[in-house]
């Protein structure tokens, strides 16, 4: 089949999927809970589950039957018009993350796109500051890593950035209050921006204080504190925000509370909403209007609505969690027993390891922890042994339909993984 993809570019629909190991994605024809069978019938244990975007399990019923539902007896998919699903799932999202005010998108990169745009009107400042080897989605000014000096510039391969990096952007490395107090020394950043964890360099976990370290630095130089969790909600039912007690002034979300519809959402305080209120010169209903025509459809509220009121529920997370800790508990104890200097991190029901010990605290340290050669070698050991792992990197993710004998039978590949590499075959 990838052979035959001729009319596609790179011969794939997304030119990521060409990250799969072994020369060629996988294709395949069905997917439910945590399992996914191919082309050629093989049945895969799925930690990957979309990278996030399937945490709510492959095709959960409740979210399938209110898709069925919205499509068939109701009727209408986009019509730009509101249905009273928005309002539930605004609510729910309130519950859960703290913001009382949201809008919606098709992805959490249209969310973070807009929401950068806003914090700009809000604060009447240019800039924005991230943290290096950050990930936010297709988001230009999120592509940055700082140069010797200290001064943004284009993170290694990425594709033609529209303008220089350091016109619009600041970076630091995560973890480093005192850079990030420097920075915001200038004077001219609109809006902070991070995963209360960085997790598309592996995971990076933040040390203590530096999260509450990055609310009252905000504040002082009258910057917002904007908050993407749409990795990162695998920490809990209100994801690290909730758990750890974040107040974003702007918050994103997507990939997973649409069950794989695509989904995304941004929530604002009534404090940035009044500062844009301000500006009636600003057109946000015409001009300057987000998302285009399908954003807030209502095959993608009723989506979002069942998923977050009936899959991703406080239960569900439970046990999401307890499995991610188990998962964490195993590889940890592996690499003890085997003496390999790696690390494993994890954020609820999201672990992953890293090829270094002890784990990274910055994203350029973790970067560095890159071994394609190790990458291939785990995910193709894995995959031929019916369990997938991310492509991208060596995340698991538990979701509801997983079960502690999956997350068993990887540990004992897992195990049977690393002998292989730290006692190779003699054999010719």
């Amino acid at each position: 089949m990838y052979e035959r993809a001729t009319n596609l570019f790179g011969s794939v629909p997304m030119t990521w999927m060409n990250k799969w190991s072994g020369g060629f994605p996988l294709y395949f024809a069905k997917a439910h809970g945590n399992r996914i069978v191919d082309v050629d019938g093989h049945e895969y244990i799925d930690f990957a589950l979309g990278d996030t975007g399937a945490m709510a399990g492959h095709s959960p019923l409740a979210s399938t039957e209110a898709i069925t539902q919205r499509i068939t007896t109701n009727g209408g998919i986009t019509t730009m018009m509101p249905t009273e699903d928005a309002q539930i799932v605004a609510a729910n999202l309130t519950k859960r993350f703290g913001l009382p005010l949201w809008s919606f998108t098709l992805s959490a990169t249209d969310a973070n796109r807009w929401a950068i745009r806003l914090a700009r009107l809000a604060t009447g400042k240019s800039k924005i500051l991230v943290f290096s080897y950050c990930y936010h989605g297709s988001v230009d000014e999120t592509f940055a890593v700082p140069n010797q000096d200290g001064v943004a510039t284009a993170r290694p391969g990425n594709v033609a950035p529209p303008v220089p990096l350091d016109e619009t952007t600041r970076v630091v490395e995560f973890n480093d209050l005192a850079a990030v107090e420097r920075e915001l020394q200038n004077g001219d950043v609109a809006a902070v921006l991070t995963e209360p964890a960085l997790t598309n360099i592996g995971i990076v976990l933040p040390q203590p204080g530096f999260l509450s370290g990055l609310r009252e630095l905000a504040t002082k130089y009258g910057a917002l504190l904007m908050i993407d969790e749409t990795h990162t909600f695998s920490a809990g039912y209100g994801g690290m925000t909730q758990r750890d007690h974040i107040k974003p002034d702007i918050f994103v979300i997507g990939k997973s509370i649409g069950a794989g519809i695509p989904s995304g959402a941004y929530g604002l305080t009534h404090e940035v909403a009044q500062a844009i209120n301000k500006h009636p010169e600003a057109d946000l209903i015409d001009v300057g209007g987000v998302g285009g025509t399908l954003a807030g459809n209502a095959l993608s509220l009723a989506a979002m609505r069942t998923t977050l009121e009936e899959v991703l529920t406080q239960e569900a997370f439970a046990h999401m969690i307890e499995l991610g800790t188990r998962y964490t508990s195993q590889v940890q104890a592996v690499l003890e027993k085997c003496e390999v200097p790696w690390s494993i991190a994890q954020i609820g029901a999201r672990a992953e390891y890293r090829f270094t010990a002890p784990a990274p605290i910055t994203g350029t340290q973790s970067a560095l922890a890159s071994d394609d050669d190790l990458d291939e070698f785990m995910h193709l050991f894995m995959c031929n042994r019916g369990i997938l792992m991310t492509p991208f990197h060596n995340m698991a993710l538990m979701c509801p339909a997983t079960s502690a004998q999956d997350v068993d039978e990887h540990a004992r590949l897992f195990e049977l993984a690393i002998e292989e590499l730290v006692q190779p075959s003699l054999k010719p």
